[in-house]
């Protein structure tokens, strides 16, 4: 087990407690603070961020479905991808709840800066982060797929 695993086209790639991908799970306790805040304004902070760690958890489950797994493997360059280690799904959770804490303390102006700092962090150096995962899985671009296959290792 490592603290950190920095390699994105590896079989060791979400094996280890933390990893590029760390920084997109740090955004889902931004979302989901901001999103419970507004629609469930009237619920305790405890249980708003039960609801999102629920959430999480269950989308740790179905990001590391077979299903899921295989569509990964088929839009992306990730061929050697076989899901998260139990390891590393704990530490995204942890990690959403670092996003959940720290959105709960900063002004929304700051999330969102902090966000999109990631967010461009991880586009430039490694060719990928949340929102480009999302796009991929859901629609597909050659041009982005062509782009993203040229990363660094």
């Amino acid at each position: 087990m490592k603290l950190w695993h920095g390699i994105v086209v590896s079989s060791e790639n979400s094996q280890h407690l933390t990893d590029w991908y760390t920084f997109s799970h740090i955004i889902h306790g931004f979302v989901f603070h901001g999103l419970l805040r507004l629609v469930a304004r009237r619920i305790s902070m405890g249980w708003r961020l039960t609801i999102a760690t629920a959430v999480e958890t269950a989308r740790e489950v179905v990001e590391n479905s077979e299903a899921v797994i295989e569509r990964y493997r088929a839009v992306t360059i990730s061929l050697d991808y076989y899901g998260d280690s139990v390891l590393n799904s704990v530490a995204d959770i942890g990690a959403m709840w670092l996003g959940w804490f720290l959105a709960a303390r900063l002004p929304v102006w700051a999330a969102v800066a902090i966000a999109l700092a990631f967010e461009a962090m991880t586009i430039a150096l490694i060719r990928d982060g949340l929102a480009l995962n999302v796009l991929m899985l859901v629609w597909p671009l050659d041009r982005v797929a062509d782009w993203r296959a040229a990363r660094p290792s």
